[in-house]
């Protein structure tokens, strides 16, 4: 024949945890020690009781004894030979030292608390009304849910004040989302850490967890059971704030194509919505581009963009984009070359902690003026982190401003933006008396041949020596380098067939 059901005991270490017990004090023995339980709570009116029969009981003392009264020490050996859990004394005032050693000795924790009935009360529910604790603890919950303010952070830190425990948003890789750092416990003796996931419950998913001492089962139970009810109001939160941000996402992703499509010839209400998104058109702009793998979402990665933007002090609009993000940052006067400098470093260096966290490739445009030129910077970003993307010697990283000509130029041959390029390279050459355009072409047509561009351009030898000369001066090129002949013979043969 088997007994009955095994009645419900209570860790002396977790207890004195419980927030409910927040005020008991250990005056003598090993309160802390991980073997001693509580069975049941029993209360006494003073220190002439007797414990016989209370094996394993929280001995509570109703009334104030004078501790130096020998009925402590007889109290505390009955104790001992009753084998009860713990003696609860009124106050908290420490005990005579004789007292104490001789507690120690036999082997019987004293606490001490200013209500000792009140936490008597405490031990009593947890052990014997635990449906009780868990309704309690799951009405308090759902009251908080609905009442809690309107971010995931404010209900996670709510729900810790209710519970009186520590709580955590963990997102699928089990790194801190909301709550108290460095997050829970790995492992801790006599601490359990319970969670439950947030939304469609997926392996890896988000998960609401909260860290509860072992030895208390009635508030393992509730707190379980609070998690359930909580899990599903911080996941409507968490979809809501998603339908939100991927609002707003659409809504920038709209506005910046209609910019981009529309260069200089913005209408009135394209301008107006720019200017309430806060983009300053006019003024004169950097463009940046960061290109991901398509695995990466990102209107939920944004945050760490702005984040590493933020920590590299880079003042920029990003907006998402395809596979990435374009971004630009805004100047009202031209910016001085020392500016760009300071900017170009900082872009880098977000650049830089992008990548410790996430696979990234990043291109920066020239400075441009006007709607038309954030349109065209953006443009040349866009080609320099395609180019990015297979140079891990730069970090993954390529400036327009700072990438060789021709390798700039061969580059930019597949992509929609090189005849622009090639045209804005060669922009200084526009209205120069001889038509140092067309001698340039001839004379890399002719393999830089003086003698067969003259001839081919129908003037002097001399004249071919100054024009080239000319325009090498006005484009800041040497033809000597191969590469940049190479992309200059491009620029000249696109534009003049274009023209």
């Amino acid at each position: 024949m088997t007994g009955g059901p095994v009645p419900p005991t209570l860790g002396l270490r977790a207890l004195l945890t419980h927030p409910d017990w927040a005020g008991v004090t250990v005056l003598a023995g090993d309160g802390a020690g991980s073997g001693v339980t509580v069975r049941e709570v029993r209360t006494v009116p003073d220190l002439r009781a007797d414990p016989a029969g209370a094996a394993g009981a929280l001995l509570a003392v109703a009334l104030t004894g004078e501790r130096e009264d020998w009925h402590l020490d007889v109290l505390l050996r009955r104790a001992a030979a009753a084998d009860v859990a713990a003696v609860l004394l009124p106050g908290t005032t420490p005990l005579r030292v004789a007292s104490r050693l001789f507690a120690d000795r036999v082997g019987v924790t004293v606490l001490g608390a200013t209500d000792p009935l009140a936490v008597a009360l405490a031990a009593t529910r947890l052990l014997r009304e635990s449906d009780q604790v868990v309704a309690d603890l799951v009405t308090r919950t759902a009251a908080t849910c609905s009442s809690a303010g309107s971010g995931v952070d404010e209900l996670v830190a709510e729900l810790a004040r209710v519970w009186r425990r520590p709580v955590w948003l963990l997102d699928g890789t089990g790194e801190v989302a909301a709550g108290p750092e460095p997050g829970p416990p790995a492992e801790l003796d006599g601490i359990t850490v319970l969670s439950r996931p947030v939304g469609d419950g997926r392996p890896r998913s988000t998960a609401l967890a909260a860290a509860v001492p072992s030895g208390i089962p009635a508030e393992l139970a509730a707190v379980g059971a609070a998690l359930g009810v909580a899990a599903g109001a911080v996941g409507h939160r968490m979809a809501e704030k998603r339908l939100a941000v991927e609002r707003d996402a659409r809504l920038r992703m709209s506005l910046l194509a209609e910019l981009v499509q529309a260069g200089a010839e913005l209408d009135p209400g394209t301008r107006r919505r720019a200017l309430d998104a806060g983009w300053q058109l006019e003024g004169w702009h950097v463009g940046i581009r960061i290109d991901v793998p398509g695995t990466v979402d990102p209107v939920t990665m944004r945050p760490e963009v702005l984040r590493a933007f933020r920590t590299a002090h880079l003042r920029a609009f990003v907006v998402e984009q395809g596979s990435g993000w374009g971004a630009w940052s805004s100047f009202p006067e031209e910016p001085a070359p020392e500016q760009l400098q300071r900017h170009a470093t900082a872009v880098r260096r977000a650049q830089w902690l992008l990548r410790s966290s996430l696979p990234s490739a990043m291109g920066v445009g020239r400075v441009h003026r006007g709607a038309a030129g954030l349109a065209r910077t953006l443009g040349e970003a866009g080609d320099a982190a395609r180019l990015a993307g297979a140079r891990s010697a730069s970090g993954y990283f390529v400036h327009v401003d700072r990438l060789g000509l021709g390798q700039l130029l061969l580059g930019w041959t597949r992509t929609d933006t090189f005849l622009p390029a090639a045209r804005s390279m060669l922009e200084p050459l526009r209205e120069q008396p001889g038509d140092l355009l067309t001698t340039l072409t001839a004379y890399l047509d002719a393999e830089s041949s003086l003698t067969e561009t003259a001839a081919v351009l129908g003037v002097h030898r001399n004249t071919v020596t100054a024009r080239i000369a000319k325009a090498q001066e006005l484009l800041g090129v040497e033809l000597a380098d191969p590469d940049e002949r190479l992309a200059l013979h491009l620029a000249c043969r696109s534009v003049l067939f274009h023209t």
